[in-house]
């Protein structure tokens, strides 16, 4: 699992790159909580999902946590570019009804 970002006007970009489940957990957690909290000042957080190639439940749970915290931040979060998997997975699940798709 790969984490990229880049900060433009818009917001923080967050690349996630690979199989996002139980194994990558702890650090995708943390690697993402060390980018928010490291960019406070901020617009937006917006995940690119397009280099996912797996992604279950505990995929789901991962950004459901990190749209809790930047809703307590008062910063909106998107979903952008999800693969036909995690988009599969997003629509099943509900998720777009939270964290919307852009």
């Amino acid at each position: 699992m790969k984490i990229k970002h880049r900060i433009d006007k818009i917001g923080l970009h967050i690349y996630l790159q690979g199989e996002l489940d139980e194994f990558f957990q702890t650090q995708v957690k943390e690697q993402i909580d060390n980018l928010i909290e490291n960019n406070l000042n901020i617009q937006s957080v917006i995940f690119d999902m397009s280099g996912l190639t797996f992604m279950d439940s505990t995929g789901i749970g991962i950004l459901i946590g990190r749209y809790k915290k930047l809703k307590k931040m008062k910063i909106p979060c998107f979903i952008a570019n999800p693969s036909f998997s995690a988009d599969k997975v997003f629509t099943i699940s509900g998720i777009y009804d939270l964290i919307p798709r852009v």
